[in-house]
């Protein structure tokens, strides 16, 4: 398999190196955590110095035995050396039982630099606090950005390779196959272990039936306006028997796992934040066509997660914005940096076009205005709105 150097997450890593906080890698399966490691690991052996790597991989059976924390302490004090740098990798740290009280021994002693991976549906953010007694540092890792996917196959026609993105996705491993129904039953095989094997065990859900009915509806209404309750309406209406409280008690874990990112309704006139009614965002919006394929698939939906999960992955806080009766579809913050943003799928029309610049032009204050679509052509200005092309939005900043 091709190896892509992920830089914004090695510079991440890097900035904590010889740091006493514990790293945490986390990501949805097979979002390339534990080559991410790898490609670390290989800039370490590079440093003068003596260095000891003790690299403890769950995926593989030479563990199998050290699957307890008194086992793994142990093991781990065995591979120390004295008078060396000494590097602690564990992956899939779940698999090991109360691997934390090992951990924090281990963070303790002072003599170890720790970096650890697991499932985000085993090491939710908000349980790290309480599982790690120390300082720690969480590095949240996302599927191949459209920029990764441009230097994986080393594409040369922007338009072309992001046309092929927008239905492949973002998950590396299905890049190995020829066919695209070998790809999508990958993708689709990846989906399914992180809901049955990861989410579900983790929250002891036993109604599979009612959990896959959930994830279908919000992969056919991704970027929709939605609820529990509207949810749950559409469920019972179809013969699920599922009430709303459950419905919700799903969409938590969903989101904790990050298969899906809820993004909140924020009222822009009011600079307050609406209670009901979210909008449902896909890690990945490869699972969407591995799962149900193109049919009546709205492409303006699906370049608005696309543009989600990349404002997600350059540090934004998103927002969907409402003005009046007017919903913009980004509200996206960080720090003191405030952008509005609506993207749409062919705004060649007039009429589409307009639709959705009033939304904008409608904002009184003076933070940067943005429409994204689907145009094929360089940026450029209406009425103090810079309009880009999708594929070259997702391309800025990019070195090369």
């Amino acid at each position: 398999m091709k190896i892509i150097k992920r830089d914004d997450y090695l510079q991440k890593l890097l900035s904590y190196k010889d740091k006493p906080d514990i790293k945490v890698i986390t990501g949805v399966r097979r979002s390339g955590k534990s080559m991410l490691l790898n490609e670390y690991i290989k800039i370490i052996q590079t440093e003068p110095g003596n260095v000891n790597i003790i690299r403890i991989d769950y995926n593989r059976i030479e563990f199998d035995d050290i699957k307890d924390y008194r086992k793994l302490n142990t093991y781990i004090w065995d591979k120390y050396k004295e008078g060396f740098k000494n590097y602690l990798f564990i992956d899939e740290v779940q698999m090991c039982e109360e691997f934390e009280i090992a951990v924090n021994d281990i963070y303790e002693s002072k003599k170890f630099d720790i970096y650890i991976t697991g499932s985000n549906a085993f090491l939710l953010s908000s349980d790290l606090a309480t599982l790690f007694t120390g300082r720690h540092f969480e590095i949240k890792v996302l599927p191949f950005s459209f920029s990764e996917y441009l230097d994986y196959f080393e594409y040369k026609n922007i338009d072309e390779a992001f046309e092929k993105y927008t239905l492949e996705g973002g998950f590396a491993g299905s890049y190995l196959y020829e066919l695209e129904e070998q790809k999508t039953e990958y993708i689709a095989n990846v989906l399914d272990v992180v809901i049955l094997k990861d989410i579900m065990k983790k929250n002891n859900v036993t109604d599979q039936v009612a959990m896959e009915n959930i994830v279908a509806f919000l992969l056919d209404n991704i970027a929709n306006i939605t609820s529990p309750y509207g949810i749950t309406k559409n469920l019972v209406k179809d013969g699920v028997a599922i009430d709303h409280k459950t419905v919700g008690n799903y969409l938590k874990y969903l989101c904790e796992g990050f298969v899906f990112y809820k993004i909140k309704r924020f009222d822009i006139r009011g600079s307050g934040y609406l209670k009901t009614n979210e909008k449902y965002y896909l890690v990945d919006h490869g699972f969407r066509f591995a799962k149900l394929g193109k049919r009546y698939f709205d492409y303006g939906r699906l370049y608005e997660n696309i543009a989600a999960i990349e404002l997600i992955r350059r540090g934004y806080s998103l927002y969907v914005g409402k003005l009046y009766e007017k919903e913009i579809d980004f509200v996206a913050m960080k720090g003191t940096e405030k952008i509005y943003i609506q993207v749409a799928d062919n705004i060649t029309r007039d009429e589409t076009l307009e639709r959705e610049l009033n939304p904008l032009r409608q904002i009184k204050d003076f933070y940067p205005k943005i429409l994204i679509a689907n145009t094929r052509h360089d940026d450029y200005d209406i009425d103090g709105i810079k309009v880009f092309d999708i594929a070259r939005w997702l391309l800025l900043g990019r070195s090369t």
